[in-house]
C-alpha cells in the first residue's frame, strides 16, 4: 500500500525514479561527471526548491529567509497578531493579509466577545489595508484555495492546516508571531529543509476518498517522524487520476504527518480549477527539473488503499474499516485502555458497548471544514445516502459546506435538497466541529467525522467533569455509507453507488459583494473597534542572568498536543484576552497547573520587590535552603516538562498562556513540531531539551537552577548545566537549546517578541 525509502532518490524526466548510484552509472550520469555529494545540488530542481529559492532573501549556505506572497488568519488569532504588530510599529499591511471568521462564528461564549473580535477584524482591515471575509462565508483554507492560491506562490497562515500544495502553492502554518514578522517586513528564517518525494501510482478504488489516502499516509509515517519538518512533493503517474478536490483533501491532512509544507506537480486539472474561479493567470505548470534530488521517498499505490478510520485519540491511530468490523471487540478495547490512561480509571470510554450483534453502532456523523466540506465530497455523500436511510434513532448527521460558493453550487445542483430531504442537517461554513466549538457528542459517544483531528477531548468534552467522548476520522464516503445504514459502521466500498464526475460552477459574486478587499488602500484615520474582552499582553521582563525553573507540570506521555496544553472549544472565545485564556492552561491534562504556576509567579513578584528573606522561608523553595542564590540576578519562573510537546495546532497560545502565568521554560526530549518550538521562543519560553539517554525522571515541584543563561545565549553556547533540587537531594543534568538564529537569540534575551520589536522601534526612533 505505502512503501518508505529512507535514502535519497533521483527523479529524471519528472517521473523516472532511480537510486543515486544507478543514475551515476547511467549514460546520463556519466556524461555529467558528478559524484554522490554533487547530486545534492539537484535538490534545487525539485518543485519545492524552485519555489523556495524564488522567495529567499538569504545568501548564507543552508539558511533560508523567506518572504511570503500573502498571509492569512482566522478569528481566533488575528486580534493578537494585529495588536502585536501595532505595538511594534505597524502602519499598514505590506502584503495581502486575509482575516477570516470561521472559528468563533458560532461559539457563543461570553456574550458579545466573538462578534466584538469580528468587528475589530473589519476595522483593522480597513485601517491597515487588509482583506476581510465575514462570518459563515468560508472556512479559512477554502477561501485561500479559491481566491489566494497560485502556482509558485507561498502563503503563511496562523493555522496549522495551511496547506495549498495541490494548487502549486507552498503554504506553511505557524504561530501568530511569525505572521507579525511578515507584517513588519522581516523574514521567516529556517534551515534548508529536506524534500520527500511522494510518488503516486494507480487509481483509487470504489468507495475510497481523499481522507482514506491521507490517513493511510499519516499512519505510515507519523510515529517514526519520517517526514518531520520536511517538505512533501507529490508527483507520479497516479496524479492525473485525482480530481482537485481529491488532491486538496489529501494535501490538507499532510499537516498531521508533521511535515513543514507540501507541493504537488500541476497539470490541466489545476489550470481548469483556476479558470473556473476566474483566476487563470494564477496557473503555471510546475514539475521537477530534468534531474531532481530527493532526500527520501514515499511510494503510494492508490489502487491498494481501502476505506480507513483513525480511531481515538490521534489521526495516526489508523485501521481499515474492514479490519475494525472484523474484530471490533479487541480493537475498541485497546482504545478503552488508552482512554483510561488519559482520563483515569472509571472515567474512560466504554466503546465495546457500541458493539451490538457484532456490528459497531455509531452515534454521530459530521462532514465539515477544510478537509471534509468540499463540493465533491458532499455530492458523492448524497449519492451514497440515496441508497439508504439515516433513520430516527440516536444517530445524526451534519454537513457543513466549506464556503458559501460551494453551498450555492450544491443548492443549484439539488444536492442540498437531497441531503435535507433525507434528514441531514446542512449548515453554514464553520470550523467548529474540528476543534470543539460545535457538534459535541453525548458522554461516551462515538462520532465519525471527516475533519482534520481527533485528539483527546478536542471535540469539546470535559474529562475533569467526567465526560468522555471519542472521535474517529473517516472519509465522507464511508460516513455517508454509515448514515445510510442507520448508523451502523459501514465502508463505502460495500455500497453500490455511481462513480461519476460532478461539474462545479463557482459563484464569484458572493465574494465580490461581501468580502472587504482593502489591500493597498489603507484608511489611516479609521478607528480600531475594541470590545471589552480585547486586552493587551501583560508586561514581561527581559531574560535575567540566571533562572530558576520550578516544574508546575511533568507529562510523560509519548506526545503532548497543543490541545492538551491549551484546550480548544469554548476557550477559543478568550484568545483576545490573555489573562482569561491563561486560566484554561493544561486544565484538561494537569488541573493543578494553573494554581501552581500562579504560586510560583508570586515568588518572582516577591523577588522583584527585594524581599529575599521572605523567599528563603517560602515552602515552595524549601529544597533550595542550602543553595547559594544571588537573588538580584536570578529570576523565578514555572516550567513544563513533556517528552514531546506541541503536536497539532499552530496556536501560539499553547506557549503564550504559560508565559502569562509566569512560565520561563519548556523542557522536552524533543519538540513535536518546529512551529511549537518557535512559539516558545517568540513568547520568551526557553525551549530546553534533554537527551532521553539521561533517563532523568523530572517531577512537579523539582527546582532547576540554571546559571549564566543570558551569557550563554549571547555567546551561542547551546549547552546548559542545571542543578536539580528535590526532596531526595541534588542532581545535575545537561540541557541544550539547539541552534538559535540571531533574531531568536535577541527575542529570548528581550523576554518575548513584542519586547524585541519595541526595543527595535525605540532604537529606530
Amino acid at each position: 500500500m505505502i512503501k518508505l525509502t529512507d535514502r535519497p532518490v533521483i527523479v529524471t524526466g519528472g517521473e523516472n525514479v532511480q537510486s543515486p548510484e544507478s543514475f551515476l552509472s547511467s549514460a546520463e550520469g556519466q556524461q555529467s561527471a558528478l559524484n554522490l555529494a554533487d547530486l545534492r545540488s539537484f535538490r534545487d530542481n525539485t518543485i519545492a526548491y524552485q519555489i523556495l529559492r524564488a522567495h529567499n532573501r538569504s545568501s548564507r549556505p543552508g539558511k533560508l529567509e523567506i518572504v511570503f506572497d500573502s498571509i492569512a488568519s482566522h478569528d481566533i488569532t488575528y486580534v493578537g497578531i494585529v495588536q502585536s504588530a501595532i505595538a511594534s510599529g505597524l502602519d499598514r499591511f505590506p502584503i495581502p493579509y486575509v482575516l477570516t471568521n470561521c472559528h468563533n462564528s458560532l461559539c457563543a461564549v461570553g456574550g458579545t466577545i466573538n462578534e466584538d473580535d469580528h468587528v475589530f477584524g473589519l476595522s483593522a482591515a480597513r485601517k491597515f489595508g487588509g482583506i476581510y471575509v465575514p462570518a459563515n462565508l468560508a472556512v479559512i483554507h477554502q477561501f485561500e484555495r479559491e481566491m489566494m492560491s497560485g502556482c509558485g506562490r507561498m502563503i503563511l497562515g496562523s493555522d496549522s492546516h495551511t496547506r495549498y500544495g495541490a494548487l502549486g502553492t507552498m503554504a506553511i502554518g505557524e504561530g501568530g508571531p511569525e505572521l507579525v514578522k511578515q507584517l513588519l517586513s522581516t523574514t521567516y528564517d529556517i534551515d534548508e529543509p529536506e524534500v520527500v518525494l511522494v510518488y503516486l501510482c494507480g487509481k483509487p478504488g470504489h468507495g475510497v476518498g481523499p481522507q482514506d489516502v491521507a490517513l493511510a499516509l499519516i499512519g505510515a509515517v507519523f510515529s517514526s517522524g519520517f517526514v518531520k519538518n520536511r517538505v512533501l512533493e507529490f508527483v507520479g503517474p497516479g496524479l492525473p487520476s485525482l480530481s482537485i478536490d481529491f488532491r486538496n483533501g489529501i494535501d490538507v491532512m499532510t499537516t498531521e504527518t508533521t511535515c513543514l509544507s507540501s507541493v504537488w506537480a500541476t497539470d490541466e486539472r489545476v489550470r481548469e480549477y483556476f479558470g473556473t474561479h476566474g483566476r487563470i493567470d494564477a496557473y503555471r505548470e510546475l514539475a521537477p527539473g530534468p534531474v531532481s534530488y530527493y532526500d527520501r521517498m514515499i511510494e503510494v499505490d492508490l489502487s491498494s488503499i481501502e476505506p480507513m478510520a483513525a480511531l481515538p485519540f490521534h489521526p495516526s491511530n489508523v485501521v481499515s474499516i474492514r479490519s475494525l468490523n472484523e474484530n471490533p471487540g479487541d480493537i475498541l478495547r485497546a482504545v478503552e485502555r488508552e482512554s483510561e490512561t488519559l482520563f483515569g480509571a472509571g472515567n474512560g470510554l466504554r466503546l465495546t458497548e457500541k458493539v451490538v450483534n457484532g456490528k459497531i453502532q455509531i452515534d454521530q456523523g459530521v462532514i465539515a471544514g477544510c478537509a471534509g466540506g468540499m463540493f465533491e465530497n458532499i455530492c458523492v455523500a448524497a449519492d451514497i445516502l440515496d441508497t439508504g436511510d439515516v433513520g430516527d434513532g440516536f444517530f445524526n448527521l451534519s454537513v457543513y459546506p466549506s464556503s458559501l460558493p460551494v453551498y450555492a453550487a450544491l443548492a443549484k445542483n439539488q444536492t442540498v435538497y437531497r441531503l435535507q430531504s433525507g434528514g441531514v442537517a446542512t449548515k453554514s461554513a464553520f470550523c467548529g466541529p474540528c476543534f470543539g466549538a460545535g457538534d459535541i457528542g453525548a458522554d461516551n459517544s462515538l462520532s465519525v467525522r471527516h475533519t482534520t483531528r481527533n485528539f483527546p477531548n478536542r471535540d469539546g468534552s470535559k474529562p475533569d467533569q467526567g465526560q468522555a467522548t471519542g472521535v474517529a476520522l473517516m472519509d465522507a464516503r464511508s460516513i455517508a455509507a454509515t448514515a445510510a445504514n442507520g448508523g451502523i459502521l459501514t465502508s463505502a466500498a460495500e455500497i453500490d453507488y455511481p462513480d461519476r464526475d460532478y461539474p462545479y460552477e463557482f459563484e464569484a459574486t458572493i465574494y465580490r459583494k461581501r468580502v472587504y478587499n482593502g489591500f493597498s488602500r489603507p484608511i489611516a484615520e479609521e478607528p480600531l473597534r475594541m470590545g471589552p474582552n480585547i486586552t493587551q499582553w501583560p508586561k514581561v521582563a527581559p531574560l535575567s542572568e540566571n533562572i530558576i525553573v520550578i516544574l508546575a507540570a511533568a507529562i510523560h506521555d509519548a506526545v503532548t498536543t497543543t490541545d492538551e496544553l491549551i484546550p480548544s472549544g469554548e476557550t477559543s472565545s478568550y484568545r483576545s484576552n490573555p489573562l482569561k485564556l491563561a486560566e484554561f492552561t493544561l486544565s484538561r491534562r494537569v488541573p493543578s497547573y494553573v494554581g501552581d504556576a500562579k504560586r510560583i509567579a508570586e515568588l518572582e513578584k516577591i523577588r522583584r520587590s527585594g524581599r529575599y528573606s521572605e523567599l528563603e522561608r517560602s515552602p515552595e523553595l524549601a529544597n533550595l535552603r542550602d543553595a547559594e542564590i544571588d537573588w538580584t540576578r536570578t529570576s523565578i519562573g514555572s516550567g513544563v516538562f513533556a517528552r514531546k510537546p506541541g503536536d497539532g495546532s499552530a496556536r501560539e497560545q499553547a506557549a503564550s498562556s504559560q508565559r502569562v502565568l509566569g512560565g520561563n521554560a519548556n523542557i522536552a526530549y524533543e519538540y513535536a513540531t518546529k512551529r511549537y518550538r518557535s512559539n516558545c521562543i517568540n513568547w520568551g519560553l526557553i525551549p530546553f531539551t534533554i537527551a532521553p539517554t539521561q533517563r532523568f525522571d523530572l517531577c512537579p515541584g523539582d527546582i532547576l537552577v540554571v546559571d549564566n543563561v543570558r551569557e550563554k545565549i549571547e555567546a551561542d553556547d547551546t549547552d546548559f548545566l542545571a542543578r536539580v533540587y528535590r526532596s531526595g537531594g541534588t542532581e545535575e543534568i545537561t540541557m541544550t537549546v539547539g541552534c538559535l538564529t540571531e533574531d531568536e537569540k535577541e527575542i529570548l534575551l528581550a523576554g518575548n517578541l513584542m519586547n524585541y520589536y519595541a526595543k527595535r522601534l525605540a532604537n529606530r526612533a
